[in-house]
């Protein structure tokens, strides 16, 4: 797509809208804080509902090798795992992502309300690159990896002992 100018977020003049611009402005401002306050929920609840299906996972590769040792049937839960925990870490990028543009216009609408209190916090905060704040995001992106990782292990361990070369009852 060819890169376009981008319209303003506020394409309208006090005197061309009429008298309720600035009640109008505000109201919308407010909405759209709370949009970004529900894509945060949002991310939130899909990372309890994919750690949930993971640790379901694990327990199910601890459950079934317990109860009927190594097979290559085995094998479909750590490749479910793996592919959960991309997926999880998909959802949390493009939450991240919305976010980042939601907040983009929550400051580009700040520059026509007498504070920017979101902008301020987000310079105070050094764009969470810095010591007083890290993004909580770029920590919630590990998880899903490590659990990745898990289930990695465990593909490689079930190919072990189906192989011979490891004997998981010892």
């Amino acid at each position: 797509m060819a890169s376009q100018a981008r319209e303003p977020v506020v394409h309208r003049s006090e005197q061309t809208y009429g008298g309720s611009f600035h009640a109008d402005l505000v109201e919308q401002y407010k909405l759209y804080v709370q949009s970004a306050e529900n894509v945060s929920a949002r991310r939130v609840a899909s990372s309890q509902y994919l750690l949930t299906i993971n640790a379901a996972l694990v327990a199910l590769y601890g459950l079934q090798s317990a109860s009927f040792g190594q097979h290559y049937w085995t094998l479909l839960v750590p490749i479910t795992g793996v592919s959960v925990s991309a997926v999880w870490y998909l959802v949390i990028k493009s939450h991240t992502d919305l976010n980042r543009i939601k907040f983009d216009l929550i400051h580009e609408l700040e520059q026509h309300l007498p504070a920017a209190v979101y902008k301020h916090e987000w310079d105070l905060a050094e764009e969470g690159q810095g010591k007083t704040y890290r993004a909580v995001t770029r920590i919630e992106r590990w998880v899903p990896m490590l659990f990745a990782a898990l289930h990695v292990v465990l593909a490689i361990i079930i190919l072990l002992v189906i192989a011979g070369v490891m004997d998981w009852a010892k």
